[in-house]
């Protein structure tokens, strides 16, 4: 049985939770992880705020700032109550509750909820769309690599941004265009 790998054992909820070969080296930089998150968030509110939300692209916009934001909130809430440490901090997956910020990874939450409302809106007409699917994969291979994350965590991430995602996809009106006063409609081209 020489020059078959075996898995790797790990730990953690599901027993594959372990440190990756550390790299923080060419696009696995932790310095482009910071730079994609940073864009996902502002470009898309400010080209959400200049088109507004009565096209389809401007409504899908909105309803990926909707999912964004509100995976944001639950994602922070996840890890205070969980606490997990970092593999930058112990190689152990099983330090629950010690005041960490592991769980879930905030950063594929991020990315998950940003390109989930697109896909689930331009799938069917543009089957392309699905190519977006590669930026929370590289996320979650980025800060697993620079020990920011176990495999849980991305997981974790990933299914809480894409879950909220589909949520503000289904709404009919995105959530928080809804709350502004008296039929406000952000966007360059409407009037204020």
């Amino acid at each position: 049985m020489t020059g078959i790998p075996l898995a790797h054992a790990g730990g953690g909820p599901l027993g594959i939770d372990h440190r990756l070969g550390y790299d923080n080296g060419g696009i696995w930089n932790r310095s482009y992880q910071k730079d994609l998150g940073y864009c996902e968030a502002l470009c898309t509110l400010t080209a959400a705020s200049l088109i507004g939300g009565r096209t389809r692209f401007g409504r899908t916009l909105w309803q990926s700032v909707d999912a964004m934001a509100f995976s944001s909130l639950a994602s922070l809430a996840l890890k205070n109550t969980f606490g997990r440490e970092r593999p930058s901090y112990s190689a152990d997956p099983n330090l629950w509750f010690h005041g960490g910020a592991s769980f879930p990874s905030g950063e594929v939450t991020e990315a998950s909820s940003f390109v989930t409302p697109f896909i689930a809106e331009y799938q069917h007409d543009h089957p392309w769309v699905w190519v977006l699917a590669a930026i929370p994969a590289y996320d979650a291979e980025a800060r697993m690599k620079t020990w920011g994350h176990w495999q849980t965590d991305v997981l974790a991430g990933a299914a809480l941004g894409t879950a909220f995602g589909i949520w503000a996809h289904d709404r009919k009106s995105p959530l928080l265009l809804s709350w502004l006063p008296g039929g406000f409609m952000v966007g360059y081209a409407h009037s204020f």
